[in-house]
């Protein structure tokens, strides 16, 4: 596959393409999946991501095309060839010898200012696409961090889930021979079974939702063949300080979404002063040469056509070129109030499920761990029933799953807030 260079557009549009380069994704050499067998982490899901995204690939063919546009707008309409015979004598003489022949060039020169401003534009239009891919570049970084966290913490709930399973199924067989010694009442065998079948069916409900999370996963990456990849990594335990102290006002201003704004916004200003000169008429110029038919004398002509700008005066695109100035102006502003409400959204996320996960930690933990271990040594003893044992061993359970949901919380807040203080922008090429 070809390798996207920049230099290219540094013929055109100075210092576009430094600007480009904050959404420039290479499309070179791949990184082969996993072998079958092997573990993946997530700095490799992000690689494999970024190599064979559907979403990044389009996102580059766009600014390609917007490259291609300003090289396009920069080019003069090409000359028009002319052959005219005139007073053609009909009824009598030579016929087309007699006629005036002329062989001659014409060319549209447009009115200065207009060729150089589409230029400009078509320079703003390809920051425009490289900051949208920048922008689709770290959605998929971030959205293939939080799938992958999302997958480990399924694992857990699976396997808590498990536990939960077998400990109901030996809670139900104990009733059963209870029961059946005559020593429990029938009702204790059907609650037995009922929290059975509810952990089964629970079970097999967390089962279905990490074989849809892989698949999730495993599409965003654009590689479906990783579903049943093996995920290598933890879930974070603890809050990033620095995540937690910082407001977010001066990196914000970083991110490609507000960039890419920023771009709309100046390629609004451009098109709305090129539509001022958009009255002004394009001159044609026409040169040709040729003979007079009946003297056989040679002659020159010069011709100059200018339109008349009596019925359009491109009042319509100039309305519309400063409505779209103040279109983009206040998406500028919504965009900025949008990072500003995500960020503080993530990070009261953050800070809540920080507080959650140290107080299962420290304190709901140790204390399930502690109540099942004495209940544990009480039915050694002969002090509890083995019901009592089940119930403290679910209620453990049920704890730890709850600490692995307050995880996952905390590490899809992180997730959001690094995406939205650190946005991807890989650094280009050497230019060869």
């Amino acid at each position: 596959m070809k390798r996207h260079v920049l230099w290219r557009w540094r013929r055109w549009a100075p210092g576009v393409a430094a600007v480009a380069a904050s959404g420039f994704i290479q499309l070179g050499a791949q990184e082969a999946g996993p072998a079958p067998g092997q573990g993946v982490t997530l700095d490799q899901l992000v690689r494999l991501a970024l190599e064979h995204s559907p979403e990044l690939r389009a996102a580059q063919a766009g600014v390609d095309a917007a490259a291609g546009r300003a090289v396009q707008s920069r080019l003069w309409s090409n000359p028009e060839l002319e052959l005219k015979a005139e007073e053609w004598p009909v009824g009598g003489g030579r016929g087309f010898a007699d006629a005036k022949q002329t062989v001659g060039v014409a060319q549209t020169v447009p009115f200065p200012g207009k060729k150089s401003m589409e230029r400009r534009i078509g320079g703003a239009e390809v920051k425009l696409s490289a900051e949208e891919l920048a922008l689709r570049r770290t959605e998929v970084v971030r959205d293939v961090k939080a799938g992958f966290f999302r997958v480990l913490a399924s694992e857990r709930r699976v396997e808590v889930a498990r536990e939960l399973a077998e400990v109901a199924r030996a809670s139900a067989e104990a009733a059963t021979k209870r029961v059946e010694a005559g020593a429990a009442p029938y009702q204790e065998q059907l609650r037995a079974e009922v929290e059975r079948d509810r952990a089964q069916a629970e079970l097999r409900r967390f089962e279905s939702e990490l074989a849809a999370l892989r698949w999730t996963l495993a599409t965003r990456v654009g590689l479906p063949e990783l579903s049943e990849a093996r995920l290598v990594g933890a879930l974070s335990e603890s809050a990033q300080k620095a995540l937690l102290d910082n407001d977010g006002r001066g990196l914000l201003a970083s991110h490609p979404s507000l960039r890419g704004a920023q771009a709309a916004l100046e390629r609004a200003r451009l098109a709305g002063r090129r539509a001022r000169l958009e009255p002004y008429p394009d001159v044609r110029v026409a040169v040709a040469g040729g003979r007079l038919g009946e003297t056989d004398q040679s002659i020159v002509e010069v011709g100059i056509a200018l339109p008349l700008p009596l019925l359009d005066r491109g009042k319509g695109r100039q309305a519309e070129g400063g409505a779209n100035v103040r279109m983009a102006e206040e998406e500028l502003r919504r965009v900025r109030l949008e990072l500003q409400r995500q960020w503080a959204g993530a990070q009261s996320r953050y800070r809540a499920a920080a507080e959650q996960v140290a107080v299962y930690r420290e304190r709901a933990l140790p204390k399930a761990a502690e109540a099942l271990r004495l209940v544990q040594t009480g039915f050694e003893e002969g002090k509890f029933e083995f019901i009592d044992q089940a119930d403290t061993q679910r209620v453990a359970a049920e704890t730890r799953l709850a600490y692995h949901e307050a995880l996952l919380e905390l590490n899809l807040a992180q997730v959001e807030l690094e995406a939205l203080l650190e946005p991807q922008t890989p650094e280009p090429p050497a230019v060869p």
